[in-house]
């Protein structure tokens, strides 16, 4: 995922998580709304600081990273997602976690 593409600013990420629409599984919820650019989508990861310690949690969002990439044309353009990982992904390994974001990705409207 390119430095372009990542939303940093916390008034966007929170915007998008109070007025956009969510979708959940087991793993992941993911947040969406319409971006304030409509040629690209840009994307934010969270996880919170009490699942595991700082390793584990790098971990989890550099493979959650890895898959927003492998999926990218999955995303529909013109919207800004955030992705909020869920503590059992801890426990899980990376084909799960391809799975479970493909299934949410694609079960957008």
């Amino acid at each position: 995922m390119k430095r372009c593409e990542t939303i940093k600013d916390k008034k966007r990420f929170n915007s998008i998580i109070r007025s956009g629409t969510f979708c959940k599984n087991k793993y992941y919820v993911l947040y969406y709304s319409e971006s304030l650019d409509k040629k690209f989508s840009k994307f934010g990861v969270a996880i919170k600081k009490s699942y595991g310690k700082a390793v584990e949690r790098n971990k989890i969002k550099r493979q959650t990273r890895n898959i927003i990439d492998k999926y990218k044309k999955e995303f529909k353009k013109g919207k800004d997602y955030i992705i909020m990982i869920r503590n059992e992904c801890l426990n899980a390994d990376f084909k799960k976690l391809d799975e479970s974001l493909e299934a949410l990705v694609k079960g957008i409207k």
